[in-house]
């Protein structure tokens, strides 16, 4: 399986004038690219935009300067928009599952940039990394690579930093799992509740989220295309780096802890698309993470040989007692403690999602309509007064 191995590196101020010029070159055959495609009745193949675009352009005067920059990473820049109409057209056609993909857009100076070096263009020296028409970078090896990189892309994000970003092979780790099997149930102030009682609570963003929002209002009010502006975008941008960098830190670590752990994960299919349409909300659950959490998850198991199965979103997990079964109903998200009227079982909200998640993914889900026979006539679950 392919793996990303992503490290910083600090430019010397030649090789950020460099390295500007080489992002801008990208970014104006892919824009130039783009163009074509969209005037064209047919979209051409990636070998005549190439032909367009690099070849026939270097040979103008509006486009001589391509020529200062390697050509691998503008060849790649063409394969790149080649995949982005695939998978546009993919999902037109239903061919590609997931979230709907968009048209291809033209790239922007201000977005993060970014140029991709195949086999050719770079090479690893000692404890540095070679890029054509670059020089040698020196990125800061927090890790090592576990093979020889098949691509290194160079990124500069919108907080002007720069990292060095490696495509290698690795192989399956096997390891002995402690547990047979864990049902996760993902939240907000508590980010997830294991099947076995362990919580993982969510880091707190509140601080870093107000700075934003005021930034951004000032943003508002200064003029485009001025400097301040500029720094200001850039302010926020770093902020924007510090919540990503904390919550990625934080997924990294609880996924590794519970792959490494149990043998199977089970997590619940949920409907973010859907919540974050509450407006009470929708912050605070685009803040956590989720989608990225579970693509962690799953990606690791496949490393250390594990078994990560989602149940159906529609599973009453949150509505049924784990220990009998009884179905109690929706319950507002106020309610943090349940008392079963059947059993007379008192479970915390999350604790009983998790377990029967669990039980579900694993197939050992309760008959309900056996042992809802026996139970009362309401069925609503209240608040333990006792």
């Amino acid at each position: 399986m392919k793996a990303r191995y992503q490290y910083r590196f600090y430019p010397t101020d030649q090789q950020q004038q460099s390295l500007a010029r080489l992002f801008g070159c990208v970014r104006v055959v892919w824009n130039d690219a783009l163009a074509i495609c969209k005037q064209s009745e047919k979209k051409p193949k990636s070998v005549e935009l190439q032909k367009l675009v690099i070849t026939q352009a270097k040979k103008t005067e509006a486009r001589a300067w391509l020529s200062e920059v390697s050509n691998i990473p503008l060849q790649q820049s063409v394969a790149d928009l080649e995949m982005a109409f695939k998978n546009f057209f993919d999902s037109c056609k239903g061919k590609r599952k997931g979230k709907k993909v968009g048209y291809p857009k033209f790239k922007k100076r201000a977005n993060s940039q970014s140029a991709r070096f195949r086999i050719g263009g770079f090479s690893i020296k000692d404890e540095g990394v070679y890029l054509a028409k670059i020089g040698v970078v020196k990125p800061v090896w927090s890790r090592e690579l576990p093979a020889s990189p098949s691509s290194v892309t160079v990124i500069k994000d919108c907080a002007n930093r720069y990292f060095l970003s490696f495509v290698v092979e690795v192989e399956s780790i096997q390891i002995d799992a402690k547990n047979q099997s864990i049902g996760i149930d993902l939240g907000i102030n508590t980010f997830a509740v294991m099947s076995n009682g362990e919580k993982a609570l969510s880091p707190c963003y509140k601080a870093l989220d107000r700075k934003i929002r005021k930034l951004q209002r000032k943003l508002a009010r200064q003029p485009k295309d001025s400097n301040c502006r500029n720094k200001t975008r850039v302010q926020i941008a770093k902020l924007h780096n510090q919540i990503t960098d904390t919550r990625k830190d934080f997924l990294h670590k609880l996924s590794t802890k519970v792959v490494s752990e149990n043998q199977t994960i089970l997590l619940e299919d949920l409907n973010v698309s859907g919540m974050v349409k509450n407006s009470k909300l929708s912050r605070a659950i685009s803040q956590q993470g989720w989608r990225e959490f579970r693509v962690l998850v799953e990606a690791k198991s496949e490393k250390y040989g594990r078994n990560f199965v989602v149940i159906n979103r529609w599973e009453p997990t949150s509505q049924s007692c784990s220990e009998c079964g009884y179905r109690w109903g929706k319950i507002d998200l106020s309610i943090r403690s349940i008392l079963c009227l059947n059993c007379g079982t008192e479970h915390d909200r999350d604790e009983n999602a998790s377990v029967n998640i669990e039980m579900v993914g694993m197939g050992h889900r309760h008959d309900l309509k056996c042992t809802s026979r026996d139970g009362k006539t309401t069925s609503v679950a209240r608040l333990n007064e006792a």
